[in-house]
């Protein structure tokens, strides 16, 4: 939810100022960024745009500082 508020709506014309496609996108169907609508559309469309070996887990290396651990 915080991504889709961050990217904006996906026309750019109803797109909030300060959002990715508000300030940044000026056509729907090229909209410079794009976010799933839901957990089940990522998985399907990360298929559709990466292969296997293509996909990573990513660990920032200063992620322990900036998150607590919860010890």
């Amino acid at each position: 939810e915080l991504t889709r508020k961050i990217v904006g709506a996906t026309n750019p014309q109803e797109a909030d100022p300060g959002t990715i496609r508000g300030d940044f996108a000026l056509q729907t169907g090229r909209n410079i960024i794009h976010a799933s609508d839901s957990p089940e559309s990522a998985k399907r469309e990360i298929k559709l745009f990466f292969n296997e070996d293509e996909i990573h887990d990513y660990t920032m290396p200063d992620e322990k500082i900036i998150y607590e651990s919860g010890d």
